[in-house]
């Protein structure tokens, strides 16, 4: 009994492994890590609007508040030292006929209140610079000019982050698995795409590399081999009209790798299919791609995707969701291979061959018999 449970303890957590040991999550993100890189990490902070885009969004708030904070506590020091050389705070004691280089700063705190006023253009008009100090009217100078150029790079980056592209793929969703079954007398393998918004992708293409471990023939291991799938739909593959949910498909022929594949032997394969979609926004004009994987658990053989198409009694046509992965069993051969050769015997049965030399000639029959 001990020794079943530590079996079945074992096969399953070489299961979850094997599940997890993917390139390609199915949301599309990659599960890869650089190591031992020899290029120091300053080298990102010269590509520093690449950088500022690709941060998650609580380091991206942390970099905008503090940026702020920063240059608002920075500036209310220099507004302070300015006073305090000019002797313009109330610890000296100035004349009734003293003018200050900043009217009303009385301390730090007030210095600081007037540096945020001053960036960020409120203009309250309790406190102002005067012409007395010229150092003051050239601090203020570059204070304003400094903070419009925050204001243009953190807001930038912000409307940046939030219109990318990449928001927008996570509106058009592939099926959970992938079938194979027969599709206009071939083999093929289905995958079932769908945008779930109404605006268009513009010039969309779609494609998948299948990646696995190879050895060549010079013993060679090359991990992570790239395989071109070609997937067409029945219009082809460049310019989908993608306004409805799609059913792509890839031929499994001579020239195709799952062609010696079989519906015994593809659950032990170690491959990887990730499916790309390119297209267009339609509303921003900007690129976007769509990303997601398979592995061999997650293709059925011998599976089709149920319909979700229909057409309503006024006329409109309706996508039913709730059917999108949903596959049902169909008749399908357990191998390409196989499939072609039995196409090919029912070729044969049907062609004839004429003999030219074949003579026909007539027996006839005695009616005597001799003993």
């Amino acid at each position: 009994m001990f020794n079943y449970l530590r079996k079945r303890f074992a096969s399953h957590i070489r299961e979850r492994s094997r599940r997890r040991a993917r390139l390609v999550s199915k949301d599309g993100r990659c599960n890869i890590e650089f190591g031992n890189v020899e290029q120091s990490r300053f080298v990102f902070l010269i590509d520093i609007w690449t950088t500022i885009l690709d941060l998650r969004w609580r380091y991206k708030m942390t970099i905008f508040i503090s940026a702020f904070l920063g240059s608002w506590f920075l500036f209310g020091l220099l507004w302070y030292v300015v006073a305090y050389i000019h002797k313009d705070l109330p610890e000296f004691n100035p004349s009734i006929n003293h003018t200050p280089c900043v009217d009303n700063i009385n301390g730090l705190t007030s210095a600081f209140l007037f540096s945020l006023e001053t960036q960020v253009t409120i203009g309250y008009g309790f406190r102002c610079v005067t012409e007395q100090c010229a150092t003051a009217i050239f601090l203020l100078i570059c204070q304003s000019i400094l903070g419009v150029i925050i204001n243009s790079f953190m807001c930038g980056a912000i409307l940046a982050k939030i219109s990318r592209s990449k928001n927008r793929a996570k509106t058009i969703t592939f099926s959970k698995n992938a079938v194979i079954s027969k599709r206009g007398g071939k083999l093929c393998l289905l995958i079932r795409v769908a945008n779930l918004r109404k605006s268009l992708l513009i010039g969309s293409h779609i494609y998948g590399k299948l990646l696995k471990t190879t050895i060549t023939p010079e013993g060679e291991t090359i991990i992570l081999d790239q395989v071109n799938i070609e997937f067409v739909v029945d219009a082809g593959n460049e310019n989908l009209f993608f306004i409805s949910p799609l059913t792509i498909y890839h031929i499994i022929d001579e020239t195709s790798p799952f062609f010696h594949m079989a519906a015994e032997t593809i659950l032990q394969q170690d491959f990887e299919l990730v499916v790309f979609l390119d297209g267009t926004v339609e509303a921003t004009s900007a690129t976007c791609q769509v990303r997601t994987s398979y592995i061999p658990e997650e293709v059925l053989w011998g599976y089709r995707f149920a319909p979700i198409v229909s057409k309503t009694k006024e006329g409109k046509y309706r996508v039913d969701f709730q059917n999108f992965s949903k596959t049902v069993a169909v008749e399908t051969p357990h191998c390409a291979f196989c499939l072609y050769n039995e196409k090919e015997a029912k070729a044969k049965e049907k062609k004839g061959y004429d003999n030219p030399g074949f003579v026909m000639s007539e027996v006839s029959e005695t009616s005597d018999t001799k003993m």
